[in-house]
């Protein structure tokens, strides 16, 4: 049981998360009248998870239950776990944003993601689990130099996680900005803290079921919204698609995609074209470095690596991963009913006039379905999705915190500053939290000066470092006999160096002749465009009327922006590399960089050996695959 000043920092910490969504002002998505809903679930689903922290903080005594919830968790409870881990608001609000906007692409991020966890599940849960005990570093470690493994280990966590953490911190800032109309720095405050106190006090535990917690409120929201889209079809997808195609509103997004082909094609070719590849992954290159980078990114991904050592047995991670693709899989086939049931009944246009990304596409559909803005049930449903995105956006911050905050204690402190395992439980869990107020508090600051910034860069370079140095030095460790600590160490340089380095010179940053040109061609453009507004108004008809309204406020905003661009570019003639255009065409860099990481530690492993990583093999080989010896550690 915890102590009487333990429990009032704990309640003190609630007060102030749960506080913190309610001083601001409600976003115009929700009508005024009902601003009390949005604030009404927000609060239940806070103080939920709060009340999870709070049971799961007296179950943590040890190091083991604060890294990995003492090995207790069931194959189904993690397979749950991991997809709450997995789904994050990219997936939830991204994915069927980049539907209602391009159609059929949208939807191969999908299937990119799903893919990663047959890889996943075939090479990589169980040898981990039967391997490793609280970290990535823990499995080169075992059969590597301990110390030079735990240093480039702990570096390539910290780096994947802070690349992830920052897109997540901005984007949830901005997200959550977008949907209950709270400041972004209020955002960014109240997801760094309640993240916090997940972790803090409850470590996995708390962290394992808050992600369990949310992703069963996000099936649930997802499969609502679904059946209520596809009730009027009678569940016939031929029917759904053919009123998709037959959209107006969906063939004049396409032919704005398109520009001067549209032209040539008909109504019914240009909404057939929505459900057709080519509208957004334009170069099949960029497709399957992409797809590289989703499937072997996510198995080098150390918050989700974390996961296989929190269930008992080797059976368990399996069936967690079967599980998870299951769950996964399944939510993963809803967001194209989501996307595609947000682009007929709300329309590409009116998502991207709202969130340029289309990220509000499910919240707007959610509301379409409950009525619409001005009705009590629209606004529930838009409040309830809204706090169902919020607690996405926690809950992966909370894993990605957790993972960093791992490598820096049980890493660095104790396999490095303290030479190994014999540390007491006490001051390991005490380095754990202590890392863990760094790393959050760090990622509340960095988020913070972040805005405005686009952080699409952050994430390609988070998926590209994994899968380039995590995923090759982590598989040829279990795999291969003359893989050493040379080769890992050369692997996990290279393969971030040339991740890091490709990405910088890729089409992900900005370049500020290309935005000023952008610009001015928008800007050039506008007089034109007024021109034919002005017509439409002449007409007087009321159609013509409601359109020029449209494309007046369209219109106004795209001028704004390319001021706004123009301003932020004023001065400047290249990127942040010194470029005036990008080096590569490629937005992620993985059909390089990967291949290099591999190459890294083969070259390296052949040109130099080293005696106990080849002595070590056998016992490794036994025990990745019998899963003997588990529970006796990683020490040697």
């Amino acid at each position: 049981m915890r102590n009487a000043p333990q429990r009032f920092g704990l309640l003190a910490l609630v007060l102030l998360a749960a506080s913190l969504p309610f001083s601001a002002h409600a976003d115009e998505a929700a009508s005024g009248q009902y601003r009390w809903v949005t604030f009404a679930v927000f609060a239940a689903v806070i103080v939920l998870t709060m009340w999870i922290t709070y049971v799961a903080a007296r179950k943590v005594r040890s190091a083991a239950d604060f890294y990995t919830a003492g090995g207790g968790i069931s194959g189904l409870q993690n397979g749950w776990a991991i997809a709450g881990d997995y789904l994050s608001a990219a997936s939830f609000l991204g994915i069927a944003g980049l539907i209602s906007q391009y159609g059929y692409d949208g939807f191969m991020y999908s299937v990119g993601w799903l893919v990663a966890y047959v890889t996943v599940l075939l090479l990589i849960a169980e040898p981990c689990r039967n391997i490793g005990k609280y970290t990535l570093a823990d499995i080169l470690a075992y059969r590597n130099e301990p110390r030079k493994m735990r240093v480039v280990g702990a570096l390539s966590v910290i780096t994947v996680s802070t690349f992830y953490l920052t897109a997540q911190m901005v984007g949830g800032g901005v997200l959550v900005k977008t949907l209950v109309g709270i400041d972004y720095e209020v955002s960014v405050i109240a997801v760094g803290v309640l993240m916090l106190v997940y972790v803090l006090f409850g470590g996995m535990v708390a962290t394992t079921w808050v992600q369990i917690v949310k992703a069963v409120l996000l099936v649930i929201a997802s499969l609502l919204i679904v059946m209520l889209v596809w009730t009027p079809y009678g569940f016939s997808l031929p029917a759904f698609l053919a009123d998709i195609v037959g959209d107006a509103k969906v063939q004049a997004q396409v032919a704005k995609l398109l520009g001067d082909p549209a032209k040539a094609m008909s109504a019914a070719e240009l909404g057939q074209r929505f459900l057709e590849p080519g509208l957004y992954l334009k170069a099949p290159v960029d497709q399957i470095s992409l797809g590289l980078a989703l499937v072997f990114g996510t198995a080098g991904m150390p918050h989700i690596l974390m996961r296989f050592f929190t269930v008992p047995t080797a059976q368990a991670a399996r069936k967690s991963v079967i599980w998870a693709m299951a769950i996964i899989g399944g939510f993963y086939v809803l967001t194209l009913f989501l996307g595609f049931g947000a682009a007929h009944h709300v329309g590409p246009a009116t998502i991207a006039g709202v969130d340029a990304g289309g990220n509000m596409a499910g919240p707007l559909l959610a509301q379409y379905i409950g009525g619409g803005p001005d009705s009590l049930l629209g606004n529930f449903m838009l409040a309830f999705v809204s706090a169902v995105a919020f607690a996405t956006i926690v809950a992966v911050v909370a894993g990605l915190v957790l993972a960093a905050a791992s490598a820096m204690a049980h890493d660095l402190w104790v396999g490095v500053v303290r030479g190994g395992e014999h540390v007491p439980a006490q001051e390991q869990v005490a380095a754990a939290r202590v890392a863990t107020i760094l790393v959050g508090g760090a990622a509340i600051v960095i988020g913070i000066a972040s805005k405005g910034q686009n952080v699409a860069s952050l994430v390609a370079l988070a998926f590209a470092v994994a899968a380039s140095a995590n995923f090759p030095c982590v598989l040829l460790t279990l795999y291969w006999k003359r893989c050493n600590t040379h080769g890992v160490v050369a692997g996990m340089i290279v393969g971030t160096l040339s991740a890091v380095g490709l990405t910088l010179v890729s089409p992900n940053l900005t370049y500020p002749t290309l935005v000023r040109a952008a610009a001015h061609k928008v800007l050039d453009a506008e007089p034109s465009k007024r021109e034919a507004i002005t017509l439409l108004r002449a007409s007087q008809a009321p159609e013509a009327l409601a359109k020029a309204e449209k494309e007046s406020a369209a219109l106004d905003k795209a001028v704004k922006k390319a001021n706004d661009d123009l301003k932020k570019v004023e001065g400047q003639t290249t990127s942040f590399m010194g470029l005036e255009k990008p080096a590569i065409d490629l937005k992620n860099p993985g059909i390089f960089s990967i291949p290099l990481g591999f190459l890294a530690v083969i070259l390296f492993s052949l040109w130099r050996r080293d005696r106990r990583a080849e002595s070590m093999w056998e016992e490794v080989y036994a025990r990745q695959v019998t899963g003997i010896r588990v529970h006796r550690g990683v020490h040697h």
